[in-house]
């Protein structure tokens, strides 16, 4: 058997126990936990460029650990001369291990990379325990090469929990390690 991420392991250990405490659950099945992260990249100049789209799977591809799908405009808009149907982004959804490593990796290693970073916004939560990112520069993550990249791509990543309320989405986050910023 493989073995656990590490955020997955200091999650049983150390998170679970301590949002007990706070929430005072009554059941260890109702203790909010992570359960998808989905990365979304958009790239509106695909409807000229293709290749800015192959680009773009291919990061994603590296920093999420797989294959993208490819995201296509669902109706017609003239304005942005973009047809139903026209490839126009890619995403991915990671659950379980992925979903742990790519958690860590955020938390540790890509955030604190952001230039003049104070913490990430706690506005951000959708009122049912998920909470949204905007990432305006993919060269935070270590698994791109700086040199490789053409055009600077930013991304969307949501994370989505088990939490009820924003307020145990929070608590179960800042547990995990998230920076939030400081009022």
């Amino acid at each position: 058997m493989a073995a656990q991420p590490r955020m997955r392991e200091f999650y049983k250990s150390s998170v679970h126990p301590e949002l007990i405490k706070q929430f005072s659950y009554k059941s260890p099945m109702a203790v909010p936990q992570l359960r998808k992260i989905v990365i979304n990249m958009g790239v509106g100049e695909a409807k000229e460029n293709i290749k800015a789209l192959d680009a773009a799977v291919n990061e994603l591809g590296m920093i999420a650990g797989q294959k993208p799908a490819i995201t296509r405009a669902r109706k017609s808009i003239a304005n942005f001369k973009l047809r139903g149907g026209m490839p126009i982004g890619c995403r991915v959804t990671l659950r379980g291990a992925r979903m742990y490593e790519f958690f860590d990796r955020l938390v540790s290693i890509a955030l604190p990379r952001v230039r003049d970073f104070r913490g990430v916004s706690d506005k951000a939560f959708d009122g049912r325990g998920n909470y949204s990112l905007g990432i305006t520069d993919q060269l935070i993550f270590l698994e791109v090469e700086a040199g490789k990249v053409e055009k600077v791509k930013g991304m969307n990543v949501t994370i989505v929990t088990s939490a009820k309320t924003d307020a145990e989405c929070r608590a179960l986050l800042t547990a995990l390690g998230m920076p939030f910023r400081k009022p």
